[in-house]
C-alpha cells in the first residue's frame, strides 16, 4: 500500500513508530494530487513548498522525541472559506480577488499546534451557497457532480490527494459531498467546534467538520478540532475530550430509531436498499430498531430557507449592490431573490426552528440514534438539474440534496455520513446517523461498529 492510500489513523501509527516518515507521506500525497488534479480540480491552490517544509519540521520533531498526537505529519486540505495566515480565502469566488487572510482561523491554528500539514485550499461551491462544487468533479465519475459545497474536500479525501479535509455545512454541505464520494462525512453539534475566522454562509446554522476515510479518523480530527473559543459568540463550553471510537463492535442495548416519515420518501430505490441493509447490520450488533416519526416535516424546507437565505444576503449585501457582475449566476439570484424575503420572514423560520428543536428533542429521548439515507439518490450528471421520482414529482438537485441532510443543521444535532456500498452505476451510498446534542461519542461508536463489519475501502477509481 502506497503512503498516500493510508488512512489517518494507520499512518500516524507509521509516523509514531518510525515506520514512515512525514516526509515520505507528503511527498506521496503531492504525487498523487500531481496525478489527481488535472482530471479531478478538487484544489484551488496547492502550497507544495510549504508543505514540504513543514513535513521535514515533522520528521526533525519526531527524531528528538517531540510527538504531538495523531494528526503529527498527516497531509490535510481545508476548504477555501477557512482563513490560514497569509494565504488567500477565495471562497472560490471573483468577489474574493486580491484577498489575504491575516491570521489563522481557530481550527487552522488548532490543526497546525496539532502537527497536522497543510497541502492547499480545496474549491466550494462559490461562497458555499450551492449543493454541487461545479469546479470539481466527482471522484468516482467525472461525468457527475461532486456535491457541494464542500466538493473539492470530500473529492481530496476519496482520491488520496488529501489525507483527511475540513469542510462547512449549512444544509448538508460536508454530508452530501462525502456520501457522494463515499468518505465519511461529520457535522458536529453546533457550536462545538468553533467558527472564528470562517467565511460564513448563515451563521445560525454554519458547522465546520472533518472529511475523512474513517470513522475512527473522524472522532481523531474532531478531538483536535472541538472546545471553546470566545470569539464565536455559539461556541459551546464544553471540556476537552477524546472522541476517537473504542475497538468494539457490541451495540447491544442501543435503540435505533428507522424512520416511518420523511427520510425514505422520494429516496432511490438502491440507496434505500443500501441503507436498510446497513440498519440490518446494526441490529446484527446487538441495536434495537425502533420506528419514530420524524416531527414538523412540512416545515423543514420553509424552515431551512428562511434561516439561511436572509443571513446570507445580510452577509452579502455591500458587495451584492457594488459588484453584482462577480457572483456566478445561480449565486447572483439566489440573492437577489433572498433580499425579497421579509424579517417576518425570517422571523417565522426561526419560531418554527425553535418548535422543531422542541419535537426532535422528543423524540431523541426515545431513541439513541436515528439512523436514514445521507442523500436520496447517488450523484447525478454535471449537466442534469432536476430529478423526476417515479410518482412524476420533479424536483431541483440542490433541493434534492438538501432535503434529507437540512435537519440536523435546523435543530443543531450532530450527524455523521458513513459509506455503506455501492448503488446504480457504482456509485457510493451514505448512511446518515443523527444524535442527541454532543451525542458525537455515540455517532462515532455505531458507525464505527459497522465499519469494522465492511472490508477496507478503496479510494475512488476516476482520478
Amino acid at each position: 500500500m502506497r503512503p498516500y492510500e493510508l488512512s489517518l489513523a494507520a499512518a500516524a501509527d507509521a509516523i509514531r513508530t518510525r515506520r514512515l516518515s512525514p516526509v515520505e507521506l507528503v511527498d506521496s500525497v503531492l504525487d498523487r494530487i500531481e496525478e489527481t488534479e488535472p482530471h479531478l480540480g478538487a484544489y484551488v491552490t496547492v502550497a507544495a513548498e510549504q508543505a514540504r517544509r513543514a513535513a521535514g519540521e515533522a520528521e526533525r520533531e519526531v527524531a528528538r522525541g517531540r510527538y504531538r498526537g495523531p494528526l503529527h505529519g498527516i497531509p490535510m486540505g481545508l476548504k477555501d472559506l477557512i482563513d490560514v495566515d497569509g494565504m488567500p480565502t477565495t471562497a472560490s469566488s471573483r468577489v474574493r480577488a486580491g484577498h489575504r487572510a491575516r491570521a489563522d482561523s481557530t481550527v487552522a491554528a488548532r490543526l497546525d499546534a496539532a502537527g497536522a500539514v497543510l497541502l492547499g485550499k480545496t474549491h466550494t461551491h462559490e461562497f458555499a451557497f450551492g449543493l454541487t462544487t461545479p469546479q470539481t468533479r466527482n471522484a468516482w465519475d467525472r461525468a457527475r457532480v461532486a456535491g457541494g459545497s464542500s466538493g473539492g474536500s470530500a473529492v481530496a479525501v476519496a482520491s488520496g490527494s488529501a489525507t483527511f479535509a475540513l469542510g462547512t455545512d449549512t444544509g448538508g454541505s460536508i454530508r452530501v459531498p462525502a456520501a457522494l464520494n463515499g468518505v465519511v462525512g461529520l457535522k458536529p453539534t453546533y457550536g462545538l467546534v468553533p467558527r472564528h475566522g470562517v467565511t460564513p454562509l448563515s451563521w445560525s446554522l454554519d458547522h465546520v467538520g472533518p472529511l475523512t476515510r474513517t470513522v475512527e479518523d473522524a472522532g481523531l480530527v474532531l478531538s483536535v478540532l472541538a472546545g471553546h473559543d470566545p470569539r464565536d459568540p455559539a461556541s459551546l463550553s464544553v471540556p476537552a475530550a477524546d472522541y476517537r471510537p473504542g475497538p468494539g463492535t457490541d451495540l447491544t442495548g442501543l435503540r435505533i430509531g428507522l424512520p416511518r416519515t420523511y427520510y425514505f420518501d422520494h429516496v432511490h430505490p438502491r440507496v434505500e436498499a443500501a441503507v436498510r441493509h446497513a440498519v440490518g447490520q446494526l441490529e446484527a450488533l446487538g441495536a434495537q430498531l425502533v420506528e419514530v416519526d420524524i416531527p414538523m416535516t412540512r416545515y423543514i424546507r420553509a424552515t431551512q430557507w428562511g434561516l439561511m437565505v436572509p443571513e446570507a444576503v445580510a452577509y452579502h449585501e455591500g458587495t451584492l449592490r457594488t459588484a453584482p457582475e462577480l457572483y456566478q449566476e445561480d449565486v447572483r439570484i439566489l440573492l437577489e431573490a433572498g433580499g425579497l424575503l421579509s424579517a417576518g420572514d425570517h422571523i417565522r423560520a426561526q419560531r418554527s426552528r425553535t418548535l422543531m428543536r422542541t419535537a426532535w428533542a422528543r423524540m431523541l429521548a426515545e431513541v439513541d440514534v436515528i439512523a436514514a439515507p445521507s442523500v436520496p439518490m447517488p450523484a447525478v450528471g454535471a449537466d442534469e438539474e432536476t430529478v423526476t421520482w417515479p410518482d412524476g414529482t420533479v424536483e431541483g438537485v440542490s433541493d434534492a440534496y438538501v432535503r434529507l441532510c437540512a435537519p440536523a443543521n435546523i435543530t443543531g444535532v450532530p450527524a455523521l455520513t458513513v459509506p455503506v456500498g455501492h448503488g446504480p452505476e457504482g456509485l457510493p451510498v451514505g448512511l446518515q446517523l443523527l444524535a442527541r446534542p454532543l451525542g458525537e461519542p455515540v455517532l462515532l461508536r455505531v458507525g464505527h461498529a459497522y465499519e469494522s463489519t465492511r472490508p477496507a475501502r478503496a479510494l475512488a477509481t476516476a482520478a
